[in-house]
């Protein structure tokens, strides 16, 4: 993760804006850039200040937040995107993720949760807050991943909901090298190389923690 974290804000309330803008500022290590009441101004600002992040909201009028997430992976392919919404819809939440989003949070979480999530996307991970990961583990896995383990099930399915080694460990009494081992084994299993496509798998398919441990 850098030192200093660059942040774009986009939003088409200009009183969100200011107002998340200044939170976000009395964190030493994360720097807003620029804000944007629009996608294709959103767009232009950070292809000015290249941001490690942009944080953006999903309801905007002509281009939503949704629709812009290409346009962003477009023109700067190395920002991570991070939805910031109201709706915890699964609807929503997929399509996010599957047109590359890293993260999605809810409007309604603490300050220290959206740092968290910027800090999380910023570093190469996902993020997403813990109403959205309760709609991602929803649905019942597919059978086509039938090999997977029911201790390999809830690994993944805390993989796809954001949470590190050590955080997996701690819910499930194991240590970190032993969650790392069953990581490796997911994505041989499933023909899957990164765990950014593990949460795509999981957010088309979807993944029940109640199948056993």
């Amino acid at each position: 993760m850098p030192d200093k974290i660059k942040v774009v804000l986009v939003d088409n309330h200009p009183l969100v804006l200011d107002g998340l803008k200044a939170l976000l500022e009395t964190y030493p290590h994360i720097v807003v850039v620029g804000t944007a009441v629009n996608p294709t101004a959103g767009v232009e600002e950070a292809r000015r200040s290249r941001p490690h992040v942009v944080l953006m909201d999903i309801n905007m009028p002509q281009m939503n937040g949704i629709e812009a997430i290409a346009l962003f992976k477009g023109q700067i392919p190395d920002t991570q995107i991070l939805m910031l919404s109201m709706h915890d819809n699964r609807e929503y939440i997929s399509a996010s993720v599957m047109r590359g989003a890293a993260g999605y949070i809810l409007k309604d979480v603490p300050t220290e949760e959206i740092v968290l999530a910027i800090e999380r996307v910023a570093a190469g991970g996902s993020y997403f807050s813990s109403g959205v990961s309760e709609v991602l583990m929803a649905a019942k896995l597919p059978t086509s991943s039938d090999s997977l383990t029911p201790r390999e099930r809830n690994i993944l399915a805390e993989l796809a909901a954001g949470k590190s080694n050590r955080d997996i460990a701690e819910i499930l009494a194991i240590s970190p090298a032993t969650v790392e081992t069953h990581r490796k084994n997911i994505k041989r299993k499933l023909g899957i190389a990164t765990t950014a496509g593990l949460t795509r798998y999981v957010m088309e398919s979807g993944i029940s923690l109640k199948e056993g441990v």
